[in-house]
């Protein structure tokens, strides 16, 4: 909501894994942080979700929009991930409809904290980190944090190597109590040589042997660099009423070549490749500035939320192509091929320009009865250029295409106990649809709409909470090819999901810990002219489940010695729209040991205990599929001062 409320007076389904489980689990990436929230998969890359069967690109920083696509945060920065399921459309702008992953990253402290830590594992991995912070001056008026670290490891099929550098400084001053600025910095490097690749599955629906590199590797490398920077302005006029001013820059520069087959021939052969080289830089800048204010009418509460925001994104792509590549046998690949001529085939720039308006009331009518009510309109305008890659110069410029949306929400919430929180929303979205009519008129935005149900209780004394939520979720104003002219696209689709999530976390026992979560999803198309209806959305599996505990000891000679069991299942899914083949599910069991000792830590973490072989995620045919990590152990010590 923007706003310091409690999560049991929001009516919305919003889980949190704190910075606690992130280390319990030894996470090392934005994918596996959320594994433990229920209705969340991977969909990608590492850096797409799918929520509530909706595929999310990018992420929110700190509650402002991130680069998309390749704008991974790195683990060592985050204090916690945010999952808000459902339309965001009413604070966050466009957006799919299933809702967003905000990460908060690690601000600077006022108490002195130095942290070391090293990490190894099997596949060669080493990773040495310092986080360090604490006040620069004696008053504790201005902060700082600087976290960095080193990474390499070479994750199987050989030769597979990966490194990934990243350095976070930020600052904090407080000028008096009522006022601070917190400027940060961000840089990250990850390269591979080979970098990213997908395996491929058998028409009996197994995955391509394991030490099988489905690609050609002297064309598959990768460096990807992030740069983000900006700053957070709080200032407080009194108790009831403050502002906040936010900028957020996010840049990257990826170089990528990369070879992928789209076709299995006889369960034998790779064929129909495509080898691309290509340089993609993404710009994202974001701007922010709202008003917070309390005040009562009566006996009524208010707490007030008026905001702006301003984001501008910019893709500028330039690629060459090459299909004059063999067919791979899979069980006998060879690898040594002449390199292909590599021809131009896009120079192109895309802009997208967007204004926002928000307004948002929580209102109290008493100590067990809440409204929120809020809306929000955008302005949103795009437009490609596509430049000639020759010596003429040319550029083509399609016209801006322009969109407005609203997006409201409106919510109550019933408390009949102190334990006890009932509530039941309405929401809705919005995302821009680039392209035109038949008749030249542009699309108008796709647009999401939920109800949803839900309840939260305390048990245990409030030591354990529960998330009860039951929603249905339709995506309208779907593309899909015209009837009357199959080259041409009208916006007739659209796409339903509704489900039933739970997720249940907190303390059973003094020392052991819970967090457990299932979903039931049931996605499908229910409008297109060329899918069948009743088709189900990719990825998305009817039932997701999972359970991660730890225990540790608290008194004895074994005080600090702790245990960890985590188990995740996914169901069979889909691997395209089309519903021409299945991903089958599977259950994951990871493990971890750790011993704590007043500020000193050390760990083992087993992901994938039994070394089970399974597809994670499809990004749309046989030879595109994302294979789940190996067995993988991972060790750790750390010291903090």
């Amino acid at each position: 909501t923007r706003t310091d409320t409690p999560l049991r007076d929001i009516p919305q389904s919003i889980q949190v894994v704190p910075r606690q489980v992130l280390e319990d689990r030894n996470v090392q990436n934005l994918s596996q942080a959320t594994e433990t929230v229920a209705g969340v998969l991977e969909g990608g890359d590492r850096s797409f979700r799918i929520i509530r069967g909706f595929v999310q690109e990018g992420n929110f920083r700190n509650g402002l929009r991130d680069v998309g696509g390749y704008g991974v945060t790195p683990e060592q920065t985050i204090e916690r991930v945010e999952v808000l399921r459902g339309p965001a459309s009413v604070l966050f702008g466009q957006l799919e409809p299933g809702g967003i992953v905000n990460v908060t990253t690690r601000q600077p402290l006022s108490e002195p904290f130095y942290n070391l830590t090293f990490e190894a594992g099997n596949y060669e991995l080493y990773r040495p980190s310092v986080d360090l912070s604490g006040p620069l001056t004696a008053d504790n008026t201005v902060l700082y944090r600087l976290i960095a670290s080193y990474e390499n490891r070479n994750p199987i099929p050989e030769p597979t190597e990966i490194s990934e550098t990243v350095i976070a400084p930020s600052i904090t001053f407080n000028f008096g109590d009522r006022t601070s600025l917190n400027l940060y910095y961000e840089y990250s490097n990850i390269t591979g040589d080979p970098f990213w690749y997908y395996t491929g599955i058998f028409s009996d629906g197994e995955l391509f042997p394991r030490d099988f590199f489905p690609s050609y590797p002297s064309l598959a490398r990768a460096d990807r660099t992030t740069q983000r920077y900006g700053y957070e302005f709080r200032h407080e006029f009194n108790d009831n009423l403050q502002i906040r001013n936010s900028l957020s820059i996010a840049a990257q520069n990826n170089y990528e070549t990369g070879v992928f087959g789209n076709a299995i021939e006889n369960d034998r052969f790779i064929t129909e490749f495509n080898a691309f080289d290509y340089n993609y830089r993404p710009e994202n800048y974001f701007g922010q500035i709202d008003l917070l204010g309390k005040f009562e009418t009566g006996t009524i509460s208010h707490q007030l939320l008026i905001g702006f925001d301003v984001n501008r994104y910019v893709e500028t792509t330039k690629l060459f192509f090459s299909d004059e590549l063999p067919n791979l046998d899979i069980f006998n690949p060879d690898y040594d091929i002449p390199a292909p001529e590599f021809v131009p085939q896009l120079q192109s720039r895309n802009l997208t320009q967007s204004y926002g308006i928000y307004i948002q009331n929580q209102i109290a009518f008493s100590d067990d009865l809440r409204l929120l009510i809020g809306g929000r309109y955008d302005w949103v305008s795009s437009r490609n250029e596509t430049f000639d890659f020759g010596t003429s110069g040319n550029t083509t410029e399609e016209p801006f295409q322009n969109n407005g949306a609203f997006s409201p929400r409106i919510g109550l919430v019933y408390q009949p106990s102190d334990t006890v929180s009932l509530y039941a929303s309405y929401s809705r979205s919005f995302r821009q649809s680039t392209g035109f009519n038949p008749d030249g008129r542009a699309f108008e935005p796709t647009r999401g709409t939920q109800y949803e149900i839900g309840a939260r209780t305390e048990l245990l004394d409030n030591r354990l909470s529960a998330n009860l939520a039951a929603y249905y979720l339709t995506k309208t104003n779907v593309t899909t090819p015209d009837p009357s002219n199959p080259l041409f696209s009208v916006q007739s689709g659209e796409q339903r999901s509704q489900g039933i999530e739970l997720d249940v976390t907190g303390e059973i026992l003094p020392g052991w810990n819970i967090i457990l979560a299932y979903a039931y999803t049931d996605a499908e198309v229910t409008k297109d002219n060329s899918i069948p209806e009743g088709n189900r959305l990719a990825n998305v599996p009817e039932n997701q489940a999972s359970l991660w505990t730890t225990y540790e000891i608290q008194e004895g000679n074994l005080s600090g010695l702790g245990f960890g069991l985590g188990l995740f299942y996914v169901g069979k899914r889909q691997g395209d729209l089309a519903n021409s083949f299945q991903l089958d599910g599977y259950l994951r069991t990871d493990a971890a040991l750790y011993y704590r000792k007043d500020r000193f830590r050390a760990a083992i973490n087993i992901r994938n205990l039994f070394d089970l072989d399974y597809a994670e995620v499809s990004a749309g045919g046989r030879t595109l599929i994302q294979r789940g990590d190996p067995f993988t152990i991972t060790g750790s010590v750390s010291w903090t001062f």
